[in-house]
This record gives C-alpha cells, structure tokens and sequence, in this order.
C-alpha cells in the first residue's frame, strides 16, 4: 500500500508535461508532484506511474517515492487559471502525489554521461514497460544529487488501453531508435541477465498491490480489482524472459 496524504495546498502547475501536473503540499508537510485523475487519460496513467515506479524500485531503478493524496476540489477555488481550476474541480478524491526532487535538473546527454551498464538496465526497464516516452527529445531523466533518476511513466503499458488486445500488443518488438540512452551503448544483455530473474508473480503482485482500489473499479471486463491486478502483471511476466532479445533499432 502507498502512503495516503491530504493535499492541504496547490503550489504552482508544472507545465512541462501535457496533463499539468501541480506542485502541492500535503499534511505530513511534504512537497509532492501531484498528478490527477481528471487529466489525460486519468486514472489509467495513475496506474501505469505505480506499476512502473514500484517495480523499477524494486529492480533497484532510482525513482521517487510515491503516495496517494486526496484532494479536496474545494482546492482549486481560488486559482486563477481556469484550465487548473477545472482539473481540481473534476479530480476530487485519490490522486497521485511523487516526491518532490527540489534541485533536480533535466537529463542532457552532452553533460551527463551514463555506463552502459546503467543505461542497458534503464532500457531493459523501458523494454519491460513498453515506456515510449524516453526518447531524447523528452528523456524523462533527471539528474539529481549526482544520480540518474526516472520519472514520468504514465505511457507505458499500451496494452492496458485495450485489454482484448493485451497479448498480442504485449508481443511485440519494442524500438530502442530513438531512446535517449541508445548513445551510450546500452549493454541490455547484461540487465537482462540481472533483471529478468527478479520479475516473479510473487514481486508482481507485490507492485500491483500498491494500485488503490478506487483507480481499478467499474473496468469493463473485470468483475473485481484484484482481478484486474492479475491482468496488469501477466504481461510483465511474460515479457520479463525474453524481450531482451525483441529490442530494436540499436544498431
């Protein structure tokens, strides 16, 4: 279970990402990213940002810490940009709040270089995901304290946008072309060697448990939310063995 915190005040919405994320501050005097079930593809992209980051914790990936944060819409009365105070308005309730990074800076490969050890686990990582949301015009890497750490992975996961689909989307190649690590000679073998073993349905289904109820209710196709947990892992564990050898475009 992630830790549950009351959004006590919105900061300032960060507009580099397409849902508008916000910068607020909880009850436990945290500052957190706060992403809305009101925004894009709400709760779904919720799901993919826990999925991912609890699982590439687990696997050792550096990734802020999370927790749920329930918002009150009356929040939102007092902003003065309509587009902000509509998604407070229609997100009331759990949403999802990221440790705050304060002095983190943007990835830029010219002045950050990364092994290849430390960029195949991350595009082993991506593989694993489907994370088409890496590429080096938008890296979603930060640098902080002298470390690498991966953000935003509300993208991954295509699969679970249509889950008729799921196993044959699953099954496919996944393109490492335009990846924003593919300069640094990724050796992915060697994370596969690593990783792979890891990716168990025991250590899935600790990941999936984290996934609030609330964000896997009234999904057509699913009579309950732990079934719907299963759904999520069985790809994941399908791709864990052997995706490694599906990678493409890193020549």
């Amino acid at each position: 279970m992630l830790k549950e915190v009351i959004a006590t005040r919105y900061i300032t919405p960060l507009r580099e990402g397409g849902s508008l994320p916000g910068l607020v501050e909880a009850d436990d005097l945290g500052t957190y990213v706060m992403k809305f079930t009101g925004a894009g593809q709400g709760r779904k992209t919720l799901v993919a940002e826990v999925v991912c980051a609890e699982l590439a914790r687990r696997l050792g990936l550096r990734v802020p810490g999370l927790v749920t944060l329930e918002l009150d819409p009356v929040l939102g009365l007092g902003e003065p940009d309509q587009e902000v105070q509509e998604l407070l308005k229609s997100s009331g309730g759990t949403n999802l709040g990221m440790d705050f990074l304060s002095g983190a800076v943007g990835f830029d490969p010219l002045a950050f270089p990364v092994s290849p050890e430390e960029a195949g686990r991350i595009v082993w990582f991506d593989a694993l995901v489907n994370n088409v949301d890496r590429s080096w015009r938008n890296p979603n890497l930060l640098m902080w304290r002298g470390e690498l750490w991966l953000i935003d992975h509300g993208a991954t996961m295509i699969w679970h946008h249509n889950w008729r689909g799921a196993e044959a989307s699953a099954a496919r190649p996944y393109d490492i072309g335009d990846h924003a690590l593919r300069p640094f000679g990724p050796d992915v073998a060697a994370a596969a060697a690593e990783l792979a073993p890891l990716v168990t349905e025991e250590l899935l289904a600790e990941v999936t448990a984290a996934i609030p109820d609330v964000w896997l209710t009234d999904e057509p196709g699913f009579d309950t939310p732990e079934e719907l947990r299963r759904a999520y892992a069985r790809p994941l564990l399908a791709r864990a063995g052997a995706i490694h050898e599906r990678i493409q475009g890193g020549q």
